[in-house]
């Protein structure tokens, strides 16, 4: 049950599942009006060049990794160093949430890589059921299938994804941002319920030591009849074992890698 909140995306930090994209701007990029901060195109060679979100975002996100916002949120729990808080959201019932933590050990650039990386979410992550990139109209995304336990029903997302990479006050940085969008080339699934209410982004940067700062905001719909009990419960416990999974996932990334290129 805690999938519904480790992706990511997608999750933790959606997971959660990925996303990217890159855009460049011809005028002066926000993030330097706010920052003084030099966008630098992501190294991942598997991002096409498309507009995905725009820029404000990205330094919303950005941001929040150095002076969260927490106007509206309460502090909801901490674990293993992992602090949450969340925000109720009138309209659905349910509630958003900022997660803040150090990975340590971690370096930042291999955290993005194994983040966006779909195969190797495949090797490390048992709840995923299908994951795949999908590309439309010249818009590319995430097909993403979660298995839920019986009785329940898995859920899927059809979502935009865009990694981009800062240089702010001399930290280099990597953001993630993703949300629900529509693919026709992805209908419903019988017996799957689609969750189209989804958004996620993603922070990274060094800790100046040998690991990793990261921040992340999550929302979701699972939609159904869930106890909200059982959606505390897997909020309290799905970030922090994402991380721990994470974590291991992370450090593993370099063998895995040398497999698939032998």
């Amino acid at each position: 049950m805690s999938s519904i909140y480790r992706y990511s995306h997608t999750l933790v930090l959606s997971c959660i599942a990925t996303w990217t994209l890159i855009s460049r701007f011809k005028q002066v990029p926000i993030c330097r009006i706010f920052f003084g901060a030099v966008p630098r195109t992501p190294k991942m060679s598997d991002q096409p060049v498309a507009v995905m979100f725009p820029e404000d975002k990205f330094v919303e996100a950005c941001n929040d990794l150095e002076n969260p916002n927490l106007d509206g949120y309460e502090f909801f729990t901490e674990s293993h160093g992992i602090k949450i808080y969340r925000r109720y959201i009138e309209e659905s019932g349910l509630y958003e949430y900022k997660v803040f933590g150090t990975l340590e050990d971690l370096d930042p650039e291999i955290c993005a890589q194994v983040y966006m990386d779909l195969e190797y979410r495949k090797k490390w992550d048992g709840y995923v059921y299908e994951l795949k990139p999908v590309t439309e109209d010249g818009k590319s995304g995430v097909y993403w299938q979660v298995n839920f336990p019986f009785p329940m029903s898995n859920r899927d997302y059809v979502y935009m994804r865009q990694l981009k990479e800062f240089d702010i006050d001399g930290k280099h940085i990597w953001a993630v941002l993703g949300k629900s969008e529509p693919f026709k080339c992805e209908p419903e699934r019988k017996s799957v319920i689609r969750v189209d209410d989804f958004h996620q982004s993603m922070v990274l940067r060094s800790d100046g030591k040998n690991g990793t700062k990261a921040f992340m905001h999550y929302y979701d719909n699972p939609k159904g009849m869930i106890p909200t009990w059982l959606i505390n419960w897997a909020a309290k416990t799905g970030v922090p074992k994402f991380l721990t999974d994470m974590q291991k996932a992370c450090k593993g990334y370099p063998e895995y890698l040398k497999t698939k290129q032998s």
